[in-house]
């Protein structure tokens, strides 16, 4: 199981950003919750969104709801984090990780979840 997150870089607060996370070894992607973290400087691990394939379901946090979509393409096995109308509390490192359970997107926490990619660093700044 191998997750490669990718897509960060320095923006304008307002600015577009959207990552992907390349995931393999999976026999499938929709039985597993495919979450987005970020870590800032000095902060736990924030669940950012979370898709359950099992429940059909997609997590968006309080801060990123209406600016962050979350999507997958499992053609190429592949899931996405549209990032619109940035702000600099959305600076961080951010992570792809994925775990198995039902209600595990729910409220994503970092601990639940057993795979985990290298992270991308996102900073938003003028």
């Amino acid at each position: 199981v191998q997750l490669q997150a990718s897509g960060g870089g320095l923006v304008q607060p307002g600015g577009s950003l959207r990552l992907s996370c390349a995931l393999s070894g999976f026999t499938s992607l929709r039985y597993v919750g495919i979450g987005w973290f970020r870590q800032a400087p000095g902060k736990e691990r924030e669940g950012v969104s979370c898709f359950s394939g099992t429940e059909d379901t997609t997590y968006y946090g309080d801060s990123v709801n209406g600016r962050f979509i979350m999507s997958i393409d499992y053609s190429t096995d592949t899931v996405y984090l549209q990032m619109n109308g940035l702000e600099p509390d959305d600076t961080g490192v951010y992570y792809c990780a994925t775990g198995i359970g039902l209600g595990i997107c729910n409220v994503p926490v970092a601990a639940d979840f057993e795979s985990w990619g290298r992270g991308t660093q996102v900073t938003v700044s003028s």
